[in-house]
């Protein structure tokens, strides 16, 4: 049993279970509820540990604007990943990977595609993680009468292999380079971010995951020359300042950075400034 110390919207609520605060989900746990009443495990779809306030607030925000059925896929999937992978995965997980899935239904629909240069070498060097990724792209299709391509799986991979805690690059020089990207989108964007706000750890993830292709040699390879072209016309402003990042990344570390890698960028600088105040 769980007791409830703070109801933050009808699916998300602060509970206390064993003496520690964690965070709990399920849908509709909230509605009608008071601190200090009870839940059983039964009512609980998931309870996510380390109950910071800024995680809190993290996850009330993503299920306001996330159908709850998202975070019970994605649950699904991490049991099955469990399972067949034999390892623990960070709870952060449980935040990227919904994220990750809603968005790429939102992405089938609107026919955009956005192809994995990667997805060769996660097929063939992350075989297990490939194949619970894939088992879960056909759950993610037939739920949603879309057909995501396969490469599709790889992406699904990325966010398990990353929350294995695999230290595959030096921690420092990664938080340098993170840094370094975010204070210059922060300064260019000349206006105020709010750091604790769902779409900004949006950000900061593709950032991190775009730091350890940098310096795992998996940067995304060139792609149609229209698709970067295109980011001008849609979004002139985020191409503007993802261009300043990748010149400043290529004058600091001496290394070329893809169009490709610039226009993702620039989709996800756009993403963070339509919700900047």
């Amino acid at each position: 049993m769980s007791v409830i110390k703070k109801v933050l919207n009808s699916s998300v609520v602060l509970v206390e279970k064993d003496g520690q605060e964690m965070i709990a989900l399920g849908k509709g746990i909230g509605f009608g509820k008071k601190a200090g009443e009870q839940l059983s495990d039964e009512q609980v779809d998931k309870i996510f540990l380390e109950a910071t306030e800024q995680k809190s607030s993290q996850i009330a925000e993503l299920v306001s604007e996330v159908p709850f059925e998202f975070f019970q896929l994605t649950r699904d999937i991490i049991d099955d990943a469990k399972k067949q992978l034999n390892k623990e995965l960070n709870n952060n997980l449980y935040l990227s990977l919904t994220d990750h899935l809603h968005f790429a239904v939102e992405r089938a629909r609107s026919g955009m595609q956005i192809t994995n240069r990667l997805h060769w070498e996660i097929k063939n060097y992350y075989p297990k993680e490939f194949q619970v990724s894939l088992a879960a792209l056909e759950k993610l299709n037939q739920l949603y009468q879309i057909d995501l391509p396969e490469e599709e799986a790889s992406n699904i991979a990325f966010h398990l292999i990353n929350a294995e805690n695999n230290e595959q690059t030096d921690s420092f020089r990664s938080a340098k380079m993170i840094g370094e990207i975010v204070n210059l989108v922060r300064y260019s964007i000349q206006k105020e971010v709010d750091v604790h706000s769902l779409h900004y750890n949006r950000f900061i993830t593709h950032v991190r995951f775009f730091v350890e292709r940098f310096y795992t040699d998996g940067l995304l390879q060139e792609g149609e020359e229209a698709l970067h072209g295109q980011m001008w016309t849609l979004f002139p402003e985020a191409a503007e300042i993802a261009v300043k990042v990748r010149d400043y990344l290529e004058k600091s570390y001496e290394r070329r950075i893809p169009d490709e890698e610039t226009f993702y960028l620039a989709v996800h600088i756009n993403r963070l400034m339509k919700h900047t105040n």
